[in-house]
């Protein structure tokens, strides 16, 4: 089993218990229940050197169009409003970071950090695919259309935690764009970063200066690296490889959210199911991140 999802408390709990378990006199009477018991403490142990230092902290989150044209766009308007209303109705603080709009009112992308206590240990499980199943409201014929979108959610990460060499950055510079992409600024204030080692990058042009977008989009980037050595731990844990490039489309979704022809939000990962979509698509997402920070 895979703990990293589990809060530091819990899992310093779970070594206990363990710790009492493995103390008792008769716990290697039987050989196969203690190794596993072993196992067990060794992977919880791993988890706890792995989590709780950026859990506590902010969040950074983008949502990606995918596959799916005008309909996955309005897919990740749909799920910015989702998120926007579960971080109000959390407790946290929500800004736009960097936003590209379509002239439909969707988004290509928007990037947004999630200030508060434990902002990233609470969303950092909504990344990855999301797919939606419902009539176009973009197609004359009122046919089915499926549609996906990716989330990705990383932790913000201060400059004196991870040191990035000039050398290993390109910066980009750009005029920060409205809706439909055009420019909406005079000058180049919006920066582009790339690390070039791994082709991560970050995109800010909600500061005022090149220097401030520059340092944002930074800042980003170091939480993407983080979140990426994180994928990389997990990948050695459970001896499987994780695609930091997975595709927005069929087949890599970790929810549906399905309005057609019944309704219905389904968590692939833990299995939960919520039928009333439109409750969730208000903001409603307790029951999930709930099952997944159990996991």
């Amino acid at each position: 089993m895979y703990y990293m999802a589990l809060d530091t408390e819990t899992i310093k709990e779970k070594i206990a218990e363990i710790e009492a378990q493995m103390a008792a006199p008769d716990f290697w009477s039987d050989k196969v229940k203690a190794q596993e018991k072993v196992k067990e403490h060794q992977e919880l142990k791993a988890a706890l050197a792995g989590v709780g230092k950026y859990d506590r902290g902010n969040a950074i989150a983008t949502i990606f169009a995918g596959a799916g044209g005008d309909d996955a766009e309005d897919f990740a308007r749909m799920l910015f409003g989702m998120y926007e209303k579960f971080i109000e109705d959390s407790g946290f603080e929500q800004r736009i970071l960097h936003e590209n709009q379509n002239d439909r009112g969707g988004y290509r992308n928007i990037t947004f950090e999630v200030r508060g206590k434990n902002a990233y240990g609470t969303l950092k499980n909504e990344s990855g695919v999301h797919r939606l199943v419902r009539i176009s409201p973009f197609n004359a014929a009122k046919k089915r259309h499926t549609s996906f979108v990716m989330v990705e959610v990383v932790p913000e990460v201060a400059r004196e935690e991870l040191a990035l060499d000039d050398a290993d950055i390109s910066v980009e510079f750009s005029r920060s764009s409205g809706p439909g992409g055009q420019n909406v600024n005079k000058r180049e204030t919006a920066v582009r970063v790339v690390h070039t080692s791994t082709g991560l990058s970050a995109h800010s042009d909600s500061e005022r200066s090149q220097v401030a977008n520059k340092e944002k989009a930074l800042a980003i980037l170091r939480g993407k690296l983080v979140r990426w050595q994180e994928e990389e731990r997990q990948a050695d844990a459970e001896h499987a490889m994780i695609s930091k490039t997975t595709a927005a489309e069929w087949g890599s979704q970790i929810r549906s959210y399905v309005l057609h022809p019944y309704k219905l939000v389904k968590d692939h990962r833990t299995g939960v199911e919520v039928r009333d979509v439109d409750r969730v698509l208000n903001g409603d997402l307790d029951a999930f991140i709930k099952a997944e920070q159990i996991l």
